[in-house]
């Protein structure tokens, strides 16, 4: 009779996975409860995540959010779209801010770039397709997933949502929640591709039928072909509703903090 294999418990698992790739933290950290030394050091690592966040886009003016795919090539016509989308927002006043990597996030970026308006990023550390582009003025690269939602939230006034995979579902309904719960203002969310998202927006259909969300909030958002149509959606939402204007200096500079050389 063979000898059973031990199961081996959570901990001793993933010590061992540790060995296999020291970067990630965030996984072992979702894995469960660590040494109370562990999850101390954690949370000021995620402290200074977030301050480091905090003092480079303090500055950075209104913002919007151009959240899409990574893997969008740059002859794709969604390339040419989200590279419209940055490049009007930029005209009308906003600083364009993306999850800094390539794709859909690029052309935005690229597109706020060349109007020679503010263009920002949120990047993140991943073992593929995620260098930032080239086409930021600033950026900042996060070691967790959780700190860079946040930031890509804090400084916009509106969102739109270009075709992606998975991440860009998760930002969002994610996005949607938040206004849903009023755990932020109404602020515009723009999905762009009618029949991209022809699926979704059947299934919120179902979900409204099931009363699992209310038909208002099929009103949280518009969706729509047209650039022209999404830049005058979130001006009027924008712009128009909380008369936002483009001031030089928000907020002063502080010397204690280091911020004299943050533009």
């Amino acid at each position: 009779m063979s000898e059973e294999t031990p199961i081996k418990s959570k901990s001793e698992i993933t010590s061992e996975a540790k060995k296999v790739n020291s970067s990630q933290e965030e996984k072992y950290f979702l894995e469960g409860p660590r040494s109370r030394t562990k999850e101390l050091f954690f949370t000021v690592e995620v402290l200074f995540e977030f301050i480091k966040g905090f003092r480079a886009f303090h500055f950075v003016g209104p913002c919007v959010t151009v959240f899409g795919s990574a893997r969008t090539p740059n002859e794709h016509t969604f390339y040419e779209m989200a590279y419209n989308i940055g490049k009007k927002l930029s005209e009308i006043g906003f600083t364009v801010m993306t999850g800094g990597g390539p794709g859909i996030m690029e052309a935005a970026n690229k597109g706020a770039k060349d109007a020679g308006g503010n263009s920002v990023g949120c990047n993140i550390e991943l073992d593929f397709e995620q260098d930032p582009n080239p086409y930021m003025d600033k950026w900042v690269t996060f070691k967790y997933f959780f700190v860079r939602k946040v930031l890509l939230m804090k400084y916009s006034y509106a969102f739109v949502v270009m075709p992606g995979g998975a991440g860009t579902m998760d930002e969002l309904f994610e996005t949607l929640t938040l206004i849903q719960t009023k755990k932020i203002s109404g602020f515009p969310v723009v999905l762009i591709g009618k029949d991209y998202w022809k699926n979704l927006t059947e299934l919120l259909d179902d979900f409204v039928k099931n009363n699992t969300i209310s038909e208002a909030d099929l009103k949280l958002f518009i969706l729509t072909d047209s650039v022209d149509e999404a830049i005058e959606h979130i001006q009027k939402n924008t712009i128009d509703k909380y008369s936002l204007k483009k001031k030089k200096k928000l907020f002063k500079h502080s010397k204690i903090l280091g911020e004299n050389n943050i533009q």
